[in-house]
């Protein structure tokens, strides 16, 4: 099977597991379940979920307590969206080609349906634990979702980023950034597919490594698209980076050195990966895939 008709597969997958997942839209609050599902069936590439999905397979393969998780993880990413393009933030109108949530409910509700998101999340990981085959292993993996998505991951990378919008920033403080903000949702993807599926220590450190690199990589090919890529194909505006002043390694090592970096990051990855469990030849195809993106 080609590599795109295979990941099509996979998304459609992956999406009807979320959706499995989703809110019902009743109730005096109904508008709040409205936001949040329209945030998640905006799209994306879901590539967090698809990646705990494959790195399970690594190990003694995928099984059900995984698909809570995955739902979460994707919540967690959206609810960071919702309140990236909130006007305190990134201030965009647009996200993949649609109205963004506070654009489409309204400021307030926008706010709302990002600390909904986030909250639903972490419900559907509790109730994962609490239906778990093996509540340990459930629990170990529900305290690394927290720990990636908190102070001391993605939102520990937002709060630099913002801090530090609009003045110099060092390489060092840029790959805190990047490190954080987008490494860690993915590296949690890794390592709690990895946790969940019966991966050892050494091996859970290894897939957390090669999630790093990939993180890394696809910041640094954001960066580029910001510049080079095409606002319909992307579906949001370019050049947003500019516009916010922001430091990425475009601005530092041009075009060319940050598809350097791209490309040492995903050979590093896959390098990584190959020292783990079975192989995966899809898993390593996507990986591949995204030095090439254009969107």
């Amino acid at each position: 099977m080609e590599f795109k008709e295979e990941l099509l597969q996979k998304t459609e997958l992956v999406n009807n597991i979320i959706k499995g997942f989703y809110p019902k839209e009743e109730g005096l609050q109904k508008v709040i379940f409205e936001a949040m599902n329209y945030s998640i069936d905006a799209g994306g590439k879901r590539l967090r979920p698809i990646f705990m999905m494959e790195v399970s397979k690594l190990f003694d393969g995928f099984n059900k307590d995984i698909e809570p998780f995955m739902a979460a993880l994707e919540m967690i990413h959206t609810y960071s969206l919702v309140h990236d393009d909130l006007p305190a933030m990134d201030n965009d109108d647009y996200r993949r080609g649609m109205l963004t949530t506070h654009k489409k409910f309204g400021h307030a509700m926008g706010i709302l349906a990002g600390d909904a998101l986030l909250n639903f999340a972490f419900e559907t990981a509790a109730d994962a634990v609490c239906n778990s085959n093996d509540i340990n292993r459930a629990a170990k993996a529900m305290s690394v979702l927290g720990k990636k998505a908190g102070a001391y991951g993605m939102i520990g990378g937002q709060v630099v980023d913002v801090n530090l919008s609009g003045s110099k920033t060092t390489k060092e403080q840029l790959d805190f950034i990047y490190e954080n903000k987008t490494s860690a949702l993915i590296e949690a993807a890794f390592v709690i597919g990895a946790i969940l599926s019966g991966a050892n220590e050494e091996q859970i450190n290894l897939v957390e490594k090669a999630a790093y690199n990939i993180g890394m990589a696809f910041q640094i090919q954001d960066d580029i698209l910001d510049v080079i890529g095409d606002a319909k194909v992307i579906g949001k505006p370019v050049l947003s980076d500019e516009k916010n002043e922001k430091t990425t390694y475009v601005t530092i090592y041009g075009v060319d050195g940050a598809k350097k970096y791209v490309k040492d990051y995903t050979d590093e990855a896959i390098n990584i990966l190959a020292n783990v469990g079975m192989e995966n030849v899809f898993l390593n195809n996507l990986i591949i895939s995204l030095i090439n993106r254009e969107k």
